[in-house]
């Protein structure tokens, strides 16, 4: 069912468009095989003002086989020449790492939770309470797993990258069925880095009138401006990667934004958010001062009880202290009331309108 201005909620916080973007930092391989690191990336998104830290959760094992053929050998991009096991094996985060870094977060007082590949993954992050659970875009059509997350009640988070309507349509549906009663998806482009121009950014409302759930954006430019501007078109939630330093060899590294990019990304979604407002021509706080600077009927020549207004006697100018500009010709030919000081300005007590 549709609701106009859906939400979620994940540990009280509630997502969507009426409240402010929800920042996910994206851990990622980025921990680069030391445990320090981690801790490092989730103090970094806890002091940057992210909501949530995630993590993926799986083993070489768990997503792939060990195998050297052809099919399992990268071709080109970041990771050409290694083969999936490889890469993977270097890439995940160890079972025993997750209870230390659910700790560490919690002490810090940020969200954390995971991207679980398989059942056995599931099955860890019950064990550690988790709040929520992300599905990857790879795995958007793993139906099996997507079922398996629903059944755990928990808010689910789906990425739609590289997948078509249908299968996204199907994702939604399994979770439903499946037991899941809070959803959200988030448009994604799985490239490593993605180039801006193929976000095509038009898709985020048209998801949103699709589909009628809580959306948002996975983003994996290089920078934070489709990020950022996504927030105008209606996504509720931002997804990163973070490093701690883009230059540091790690399989992720070269797409993912460092801290203080990260502390902006938080800043500016939260500003272009609050910038969106609602349907307002009044008048604004900012504005009030300046009102008196806008244009306004002057004389400009001294004048007796009964004269006649002429053309020459007026002008419109700064400030805006007399009758506006609109009342210009109305008032030629009019007599004034009183007698007028050159530079002052024409209001209505000081012209006979009859």
């Amino acid at each position: 069912m549709k609701n106009k201005n859906p939400y979620i909620c994940i540990n009280n916080r509630k997502i969507g468009r009426d409240y402010l973007p929800y920042i996910i930092a994206e851990l990622s391989a980025n921990h680069n095989g030391k445990i320090e690191n981690a801790f490092k990336i989730i103090e970094a998104a806890k002091y940057s003002g992210a909501d949530a830290v995630k993590l993926q959760s799986y083993t070489a094992d768990t997503i792939t086989l060990n195998c050297d053929s052809e099919d399992f050998i990268i071709k080109d991009g970041l990771w050409a020449g290694q083969t999936l096991y490889e890469l993977y094996k270097s890439a995940h985060m160890p079972w025993d790492w997750h209870k230390p870094l659910f700790e560490h977060a919690s002490d810090l007082g940020i969200t954390i939770f995971s991207s679980p590949f398989d059942q056995s993954a599931v099955d860890l992050l019950e064990d550690l309470n988790t709040p929520a659970y992300k599905i990857a875009s790879f795995e958007v059509i793993d139906l099996a797993l997507v079922k398996y997350i629903a059944g755990t009640g928990k808010p689910m988070i789906i990425s739609t990258g590289m997948a078509n309507i249908n299968e996204i349509q199907e994702a939604i549906t399994t979770a439903y069925e499946g037991g899941c009663k809070e959803l959200a998806i988030l448009h994604c482009v799985s490239g490593y880095p993605a180039p801006a121009e193929d976000y095509n950014l038009s898709v985020v409302p048209d998801m949103i009138n699709k589909f009628g759930l809580v959306t948002g954006l996975s983003d994996h430019t290089s920078d934070s401006i489709t990020a950022i501007a996504s927030i105008a078109m209606g996504a509720s939630i931002v997804e990163k990667h973070v490093t701690l330093d883009r230059n540091g060899g790690g399989p992720d590294d070269s797409f993912s934004i460092e801290p203080e990019e990260l502390a902006e990304l938080c800043m500016n979604t939260k500003k272009a958010w609050n910038s969106i407002g609602c349907v307002d021509y009044s008048i604004k706080h900012s504005e009030q001062d300046n009102i008196k600077f806008r244009r306004s009927i002057y004389f400009v020549k001294e004048m007796r009880k009964g004269d006649k207004i002429t053309p020459d006697s007026i002008r419109c100018v700064r400030p805006g202290y007399g009758l506006a500009p609109k009342f210009f010709s109305k008032i030629i030919g009019k007599k004034v009331a009183c007698d007028i000081e050159k530079n002052t300005p024409a209001t209505k007590n000081r012209v006979i309108f009859e």
